[in-house]
């Protein structure tokens, strides 16, 4: 379903952007952004094209119909996401306020919760299961979702860095998750063909959104892969309530694989609130000290900036991986090791300011 995915976002994306040309839907350069020319930013029309053509053409495979048949997850995530693309679609369109954004996302939660998306269980260091009560989950639920959204847009920031990350995080919970499945701790779901969808459609949109990017993916883009995201979690490691590795930490605590994988936007975002909270800002006002910008003013250009951020995406999720393939903690220590050189490489490799983004 990958290739499927992929192809279809990549076929789609041609024509959303001259339709986004022709319509003059075209995001300015500002003293906000980074991009330095006028750019087309109807990317995630090509995305929602690919996941609905992605889950069609699921649904008739003999061995995926069945969960089409015995399961209301798939036709709760194309709700979802349809309900969150709309939402963001508006706000690319014309401004949308931050309530109104935000109820949105509220209720493409709630819609994933009602059709059985939803995070029943979680295991924490020293208290064991946590079993969620019925007023609790679908609280949750709204929360995880709300914050995925928001992490990915918040990190979408220069060309290809959401498309990237995203891709390498839900490529690395499909992995997860196959684990999972093989070992018998959870029955095979919705989980890891929505990690494959996820990873296609992202991979799809990569070719025309690396720098220099040809379209951007907009709000309606990266608030659904936000969801796509939260849903593909939720739907594995929030189902059971069963041990599946006590080699690491982060297997005792499944809850925080998600946060893990997902560890440079989620840090990202809660770098933003408490830095605008402490400036006495509105959380959602824009600025140019995210991760990326950072690293940009390090010298960095946009272009080695994103590939750096791309690599700690894929250390983090080795370092998760690690132990479920290869058996014995020194498993972590090449992935300690290569992160350290990225640490170095990142603050110490480039002095000043880089002229062009250039590698």
């Amino acid at each position: 379903m990958a290739g499927v995915a992929a192809l279809v976002t990549w076929l789609a994306t041609f024509m959303v952007r001259r339709l986004s040309v022709r319509f003059s839907i075209i995001v300015l350069p500002d003293e906000r952004r980074v991009h330095e020319r006028p750019t087309p930013t109807l990317g995630g029309a090509a995305m929602y094209m690919g996941l609905l053509v992605a889950m069609v053409v699921a649904s008739q495979l003999n061995g995926l119909s069945g969960l089409f048949r015995g399961s209301s997850d798939p036709l709760g995530l194309v709700l979802g996401a349809s309900m969150i693309f709309a939402v963001g679609m508006v706000d690319d369109l014309r401004d949308m306020s931050a309530p109104a954004k935000l109820s949105g996302q509220i209720m493409a939660g709630m819609v994933l919760y009602l059709f059985g998306i939803n995070m029943l269980y979680f295991r924490t260091p020293f208290v064991g299961t946590v079993v969620l009560s019925a007023d609790l989950i679908p609280v949750l639920t709204v929360i995880w979702v709300v914050g995925m959204a928001n992490a990915v847009n918040l990190v979408d920031g220069l060309d290809g860095l959401a498309a990237g990350i995203v891709a390498i995080a839900a490529a690395a919970f499909f992995f997860y998750s196959h684990q999972l499945v093989a070992a018998g701790t959870i029955q095979p779901g919705s989980g890891p063909l929505f990690c494959a969808i996820v990873v296609g459609i992202c991979v799809g949109f990569l070719p025309h959104n690396f720098h220099p990017a040809r379209i951007f993916m907009g709000d309606a883009g990266a608030l659904m892969l936000g969801l796509l995201m939260a849903a593909s979690t939720m739907s594995v490691v929030g189902t059971t309530d069963q041990d599946f590795s006590g080699r690491t930490f982060f297997f005792f605590a499944p809850v925080l694989i998600p946060l893990v994988i997902l560890g440079i936007p989620i840090l990202d975002t809660v770098f933003a609130i408490v830095r605008r909270a402490g400036r006495r800002m509105n959380p959602t006002m824009a600025d140019k000290n995210h991760l990326h910008h950072r690293l940009m003013r390090l010298g960095h250009g946009q272009t080695r900036s994103v590939l750096i951020l791309w690599a700690w995406t894929a250390l983090l999720s080795g370092l998760v991986l690690a132990p479920s393939y290869v058996r014995g903690g020194l498993a972590i220590v090449p992935f300690g090791i290569a992160g350290l050189a990225v640490a170095l490489y990142t603050l110490f490799g480039v002095r000043g300011r880089a002229p062009a983004d250039k590698i």
